[in-house]
């Protein structure tokens, strides 16, 4: 597919429905009273104090990105949140398309909600794509370095990704997602925001993205094809861990919109909430 100079707008739209693609999103159990996935009656223990506040990715909303990661996390103690942020055009059940100044400033709301509620004094927050630009903007221009301990992001994306990388989304989801047309033509300011070089981009980099306080890790598959060059999401700043898929675990061939189901990325994000957690590699060959 030939992209011009012309088509950029048209393809950046594209994006709205990258994470929902071959994604179903089951209904979610019932949480337990104490403990569970958007249980508001939840109180942190002193094991995992942070509440654990989930943000999904752009075209996505906190059902369809989250069944299977939730859960898990969950599972193992926390309380954990999520919201649908940014929705515009498409409807409330497609996020993220907001421009990510003012999800940051909605996430800042939620999170104020979540801390008040659990009387936590901070959160920690784990995102998918979308999930780590717009949270990283949070903390150093929103107040969200004072709230937050720990920041995880998979799927990660700091710098923008390539117009080859669109391209290659565009292919995949005009040939997979019926009336993509349609969409093509609704506005998106998050995706215009992703193309470098752009004004957001220049603020979140300016003087390195990541800020003093939080714990940031960055989980990247060198096999991305919606993040290009997977590189985008590479921290290399200190006090961030930065941390290749393929590293860990070398059979894990998830590419962007699987790392929402992908085991090994469950692992890696508890360990980067509770260091005594120690992730297993599991072979994973979904490379969506």
């Amino acid at each position: 597919m030939r992209v011009t100079n012309g088509g950029v707008k048209r393809i950046l739209t594209t994006v709205v429905a990258a994470i929902t693609l071959g994604v179903a999103a089951p209904t979610v159990a019932e949480a337990a009273p104490s403990n569970g996935w958007n249980d508001w009656g939840c109180r942190p223990s002193a094991t995992h104090p942070q509440p654990v506040v989930l943000v999904h990715g752009l075209g996505a909303n906190d059902t369809v990105n989250w069944f299977f990661h939730a859960p898990k996390i969950a599972a193992q103690g926390y309380c954990v949140f999520s919201l649908t942020y940014g929705t515009g055009v498409l409807g409330p059940g497609v996020g993220g398309l907001a421009s990510m100044r003012t999800s940051a400033t909605q996430l800042g709301r939620f999170v104020d909600k979540v801390r008040s509620t659990t009387g936590a004094a901070k959160v920690d927050i784990v995102g998918h794509s979308e999930g780590s630009t717009m949270p990283a903007y949070y903390l150093k221009y929103g107040g969200g370095a004072a709230k937050v301990a720990n920041f995880v992001g998979f799927g990660a994306n700091y710098r923008g990704t390539t117009l080859g990388g669109l391209d290659a989304l565009a292919k995949a989801l005009l040939t997979t997602v019926p009336g993509l047309g349609l969409v093509l033509k609704t506005a998106c300011g998050s995706c215009q925001e992703y193309l470098a070089p752009s004004a957001f981009l220049d603020d979140l980099a300016r003087g390195g993205v990541h800020v003093a306080g939080p714990a940031y890790t960055s989980i990247v598959s060198k096999y991305d094809e919606v993040v290009t060059p997977y590189t985008s999401g590479i921290l290399n700043e200190p006090g961030a861990t930065d941390i290749v898929l393929q590293d860990f675990c070398e059979s894990d061939a998830s590419g962007h919109l699987s790392q929402a189901i992908d085991p090994n990325v469950t692992g890696l994000i508890l360990h980067a909430l509770d260091a005594s957690y120690a992730p297993a590699c599991t072979p994973f060959t979904l490379p969506l």
